[in-house]
């Protein structure tokens, strides 16, 4: 009796430090350039929706009798390690963790923080 290994996809969720309505700049691939709002976080692929980028054609069916079907285009995913954050001062930069410890309750807080300038993102 062969005992046959069977591959077991785990996907590694890594910590991401984009969040939802960032404001970022795509630094590779045909959208390069282009500043957008974060729409959607696919953390299982490790991809990213931007507001206004990466726009392909999809077919749509129609739903119901109002709904129109066709062809419509909808933003894709673009891969995380693409896109870079925008600081309100220096532009597009790199995200950084500021601890701060809070008054009499000696709570910590993680902020994050601008690489370039050292500003609350």
């Amino acid at each position: 009796m062969a005992v046959v290994a069977q591959k077991v996809s785990i996907a590694a969720q890594h910590k991401y430090k984009l969040k939802k309505d960032d404001t970022v700049q795509i630094i590779a691939g045909k959208d390069k350039g282009k500043r957008g709002r974060i729409l959607k976080l696919i953390r299982d692929k490790d991809r990213v929706v931007v507001e206004g980028a990466n726009i392909v054609k999809k077919a749509k069916k129609r739903r119901n009798q109002q709904d129109r079907g066709g062809i419509v285009e909808i933003e894709a995913g673009i891969h995380s390690s693409n896109l870079m954050i925008v600081c309100k001062k220096c532009g597009p930069t790199r995200i950084g963790y500021k601890l701060e410890t809070g008054g009499a309750d000696s709570k910590v807080t993680k902020t994050r923080v601008c690489k370039k300038c050292g500003e609350a993102l």
